[in-house]
């Protein structure tokens, strides 16, 4: 019954690092997804403060910073699919996380059953009476 106790306690404490590792990876896609959404909110900044004010500007200026917002917008567009990627991730990463508690919480309360199963028993036999055993030492009859 000890080892049985031990074993699912073993059981419980590595759940817990799988559950905290699958955690750790959760966020870091989570992050990875913030970050891109923040480049690519940038991007489109960039792209937006290019066009052209009005007032007088020489043809080739205009020029270069018509073509510079046309590759930032055309990075924004590239980026939506690492976005999408990255959520995907995110959302695999989250649910991994998820399974991972739920078997965290099962070990935990298998962990608990066990330990309560192990007390139960030792109480038992705490409380079961000695019974003194009669030996024939060889002596022989006594009559």
């Amino acid at each position: 019954m000890k080892s049985l106790t031990q074993r699912r306690a073993r059981i419980a404490r590595v759940r817990k690092i799988e559950h905290a590792r699958a955690s750790a990876s959760a966020a870091e896609a989570e992050g990875r997804v913030i970050v891109l959404e923040e480049h690519s909110s940038r991007l489109h900044r960039l792209a937006t403060d290019l066009t052209p004010s009005a007032g007088s500007m020489f043809g080739a200026a205009l020029s270069n910073a018509g073509e510079l917002a046309q590759r930032l917008r055309d990075a924004r567009t590239g980026l939506a699919d690492a976005i999408s990627g990255a959520k995907a991730s995110a959302l695999e990463s989250s649910l991994a996380r998820i399974e991972a508690r739920i078997r965290q919480e099962s070990a935990d309360r298998l962990e608990v059953q066990a330990q309560a199963q192990l007390n139960e028993a030792m109480e038992r036999r705490r409380e079961t009476p000695f019974r003194t055993r009669v030996r024939n030492r060889g002596f022989g009859d006594i009559s």
